[in-house]
């Protein structure tokens, strides 16, 4: 497991058996019962802050899935069976976007190995370059030609049933699968990658080269599922998401390492 024992470790408070399997089935079956809920919608009769908040819930559970798959990626699913971990992080992941699973963990176990330097797939190269370019550059290491063409397959598929149903498929389509997963890669991005591995005026600290967001609990769930706390997440890489918070606690209690650091101004 990536990781290490650097830091002393406080005993976590004990979590029902099986929380993180029952979290992760809950977040897959809202993510599909909420996408069969909307798509038939006639979105168009939809008052606009209605249809604003049925996008943010579905950015938010898109999101989620990513979540799911990650921890798996990390072994912290299902840790007493390896076999239903990988299916299960497998079947996330592909819900996502259709993003091929043994390449995806390869890139994120990598990133973990050696964050912020040249052997980084999710980082900038070190050149400086701006959020955009960045963004850019961190999708082109996971999309495939394979991954684009199942994707426009679902959304093809998903528009032709639609049409019989609602005389807005591609409308529903775009706003409530579409957007979503796009406004989602860029959640992931800011608050998984860009605010906590950025080049800023004060440095990351260590070999983690990561910061934590100086976020409440509620708002980091909702800011990107506490993947902020994202210098503990680097240093406890076995802990599932939901255990992150427990851990900052007790980690900027205790004053160890440099999770408390302020977060950087923008970017040049």
């Amino acid at each position: 497991m990536i990781g290490s024992t650097c830091q002393p470790v406080s005993p976590l408070q004990p979590q029902p058996p099986l929380r993180g399997l029952w979290l992760s089935l809950g977040i897959i079956g809202a993510w599909g019962a909420s996408l069969l809920l909307l798509l038939p919608l006639d979105s168009a009769g939809l008052p606009p802050l209605l249809l604003a908040l049925a996008v943010l819930i579905r950015t938010f559970l898109q999101t989620g899935l990513f979540i799911v798959a990650h921890d798996a990626m990390h072994g912290s699913l299902l840790p007493d069976s390896q076999r239903w971990n990988d299916r299960l992080g497998r079947l996330a992941l592909g819900l996502y976007a259709c993003l091929p699973w043994e390449r995806c963990r390869h890139h994120h176990l990598s990133h973990h190995l050696a964050p912020a330097s040249p052997h980084d797939p999710d980082y900038h190269d070190g050149q400086n370059r701006g959020a955009a370019a960045w963004y850019l550059s961190f999708m082109a290491k996971y999309l495939t030609p394979a991954q684009m063409s199942g994707l426009l397959s679902c959304w093809l598929v998903s528009g032709l049933l639609l049409h019989p149903v609602t005389n807005r498929p591609l409308t529903n389509l775009l706003l409530f699968w579409i957007l979503p997963l796009l406004l989602s890669s860029l959640q992931l991005f800011v608050f998984g990658t860009y605010l906590p591995h950025r080049e800023g005026a004060e440095p990351a600290g260590d070999r983690h080269q990561a910061r934590s967001l100086h976020l409440p609990q509620g708002l980091s769930l909702l800011s990107c599922y506490h993947f902020g706390y994202h210098w503990e997440h680097h240093e406890y890489p076995e802990l599932p998401w939901f255990q992150l918070p427990q851990r900052r606690r007790f980690i900027t209690d205790h004053r160890q390492g440099p999770a408390g650091l302020a977060l950087p101004p923008a970017s040049r």
